[in-house]
């Protein structure tokens, strides 16, 4: 499998298609606000995986109920729910993928067309059973849990939208630590220190200074090297890469496509030194 998933990561060929797919994704979930609303940000959570779990979950209850004698129309059930809300999260699913990097992309298609297969099976098994072919309702049913699962592995796999910052506190040592002098930091300005390798960056808005992890949580963007804007009244840092923003005063998520809140550190200023520690 690991072999699998190198060749895929490198299979150039799949670019044509990938690219394509991705400026149609783009183009038709807008606004912003659509975007944001299918990434999570109003969770400060992705919702792909949170809306994943109906459908698989009725599927595999239905794999179950399958094997129970008199359940034909619990079964039925449980696989057109299934089928129903697949499609929303695909929807959700598709909005993530098109803020990937290439490889991570390449890979996302062969997932994504793993749970199509699945999908079509499921929907090949509810048209079976409502017409009273159970039998072969069930055998597409375990070959679309079958197709399913293969590509929630490739998923996991790849770890989108799973917070890529907060494994960097991990690196950082216990107790407080100097930071900067506070007489040095400039007012509204973006400024990237390092604490035990650890890149943070600092935010001074009067006596007030923000202290949060550097790396962007969505693909390790360096929002040192963003720019800071209003946004809803508050200040937030935009991500360069994939224009992320962040609350400044607290690390809240206010634009995807980033779905997780910015790791902010605990601060206090000793004898004109600001220090940081872990949360």
């Amino acid at each position: 499998m690991r072999a699998l998933m190198t060749k895929l990561e490198q299979a150039t060929a799949l670019d044509r298609a990938g690219d394509r797919l991705q400026r149609a994704v783009q183009a038709t979930l807008r606004p912003q606000r659509v975007r944001d609303l299918l990434h999570g940000v109003f969770l400060g959570h992705p919702l792909h995986p949170a809306m994943v779990q109906v459908p698989v979950g009725a599927w595999i209850s239905a794999a179950v109920v399958d094997l129970l004698p008199g359940q034909r129309r619990a079964a039925t059930t449980l696989v057109a729910l299934g089928t129903v809300s697949a499609v929303p999260a695909a929807v959700a699913g598709l909005n993530d993928w098109a803020e990937l990097s290439r490889d991570q992309r390449r890979v996302g298609l062969v997932h994504a067309a793993a749970n199509t297969v699945g999908l079509t099976l499921y929907a090949g098994s509810l048209a079976a059973r409502l017409t009273g072919r159970h039998g072969v309702g069930r055998a597409l049913a375990y070959l679309g849990l079958g197709a399913a699962s293969a590509g929630a592995y490739l998923a996991y796999k790849q770890g989108a939208q799973v917070s890529q910052s907060v494994s960097e506190l991990h690196r950082m040592s216990d107790g407080w630590q100097p930071v900067a002098e506070l007489a040095g930091l400039p007012q509204r300005t973006l400024v990237t220190r390092e604490v035990d390798d650890v890149s943070v960056l600092l935010y001074r808005h009067g006596d007030e200074v923000t202290v949060m992890l550097e790396r962007c949580p969505h693909q390790s963007g360096p929002l040192g090297e963003g720019e800071v804007q209003e946004i809803a009244g508050h200040a937030c840092v935009v991500c360069p890469w994939h224009g992320s923003a962040f609350r400044l005063n607290g690390g809240e998520v206010v634009h995807g496509p980033s779905a997780t809140d910015q790791q902010v550190l605990p601060t206090r200023i000793v004898d004109g030194t600001l220090q940081t520690r872990l949360p």
